[in-house]
């Protein structure tokens, strides 16, 4: 067994398809599937159910799969380890990050890339139990998320303060005032919501049912893209973060401050506190805090 056939199974699961599997890894799909069934044959387990294409994994090959992303996981923090002990930070920085928050993390990977050009970056758009999740099984070096409920003893957090919240809307089927919105003009205009469940939406649900007001529900979706989308069409509004930077790309939309409007609990980014440590996650915090303390 090798770290490649580990590889293979894993680009084979995110494509369910051999030969996008075997494109993704540089492969001819005659490799990738000899690789395979080595592999099978080394476990005694079939993996893969086979037909004239991919048809999903085994039973077994689901359960085999987690321990290969785990495995790979702790290959590639190995590599960054060995990397930052020679004082040069390399690999993969892998990000989770919460729907819809108040966190730009353009700013912070930039500078990052300056000083580290051998750095990339994988981002995440999880649940903050996700987050978790995968920052226990060393998926994740580093997560944004809420810290509701974190545990202090499993996991190390940079405390980044409540999100603010704002309206998005077009400005040539919606006109408002300078002065800030309040939740009782908000509950009159046709809104589009992250679906329930996601924690910016029970935000954005107690800062109406807490002043006694239903919100004019026209449109939810867990995609942020089809609210902006939506936003730009003028179908409706949508409540969204301040200082995320979501004005930079979304035109001429426009971003208006709400009163009173902030998250139910603080946001910070997350590391694990048990070894083995990610050397590319502590490197992170610490620029960011040299980001903050220069603004």
């Amino acid at each position: 067994m090798d770290i490649k056939q580990l590889k293979f199974l894993i680009a084979l699961d995110e494509t369910r398809h051999f030969g996008q599997a075997a494109a993704l890894c540089h492969v001819t799909q005659p490799t990738l599937s000899m690789r395979l069934r080595n592999l099978e044959r080394e476990l005694g387990l079939e993996l893969v159910n086979r037909g004239q294409r991919f048809e999903g994994f085994t039973a077994q090959g689901e359960r085999v799969l987690a321990w290969a992303r785990a495995v790979l996981a702790a290959y590639d923090g190995l590599q960054a380890e060995a990397a930052a002990c020679r004082g040069h930070l390399a690999g993969t920085l892998r990000l989770g990050m919460v729907p819809l928050s108040s966190f730009d993390p353009l700013p912070l990977l930039q500078r990052l890339h300056r000083q580290h050009p051998d750095l990339a970056f994988e981002l995440s758009a999880l649940s903050s139990e996700q987050i978790l999740e995968q920052l226990t099984s060393n998926r994740l070096d580093l997560g944004l998320s809420y810290l509701e409920r974190l545990d202090q003893e499993r996991f190390e957090a940079l405390p980044l303060g409540e999100s603010r919240m704002g309206l998005l809307y077009d400005p040539a089927h919606f006109q408002f005032a300078d002065a800030p919105l309040h939740w009782q003009a908000l509950a009159e205009l046709p809104l589009g919501l992250l679906t329930a469940g996601m924690h910016f939406r029970q935000s954005v649900d107690h800062n109406f049912h807490s002043r006694g007001l239903v919100p004019r529900l026209l449109l939810q979706t867990d995609a942020v893209h089809q609210l902006v989308q939506a936003v730009h069409g003028g179908l409706c509004c949508a409540v969204m973060p301040l200082g995320n930077g979501l004005e930079a790309v979304t035109g001429g939309l426009r971003l208006h401050p709400i009163e009173q409007a902030t998250t139910l609990a603080p946001l910070g980014l997350i590391m694990r506190r048990t070894a083995p440590r990610s050397a590319l996650a502590e490197a992170c915090l610490a620029e960011y805090r040299k980001l903050r303390d220069e603004a």
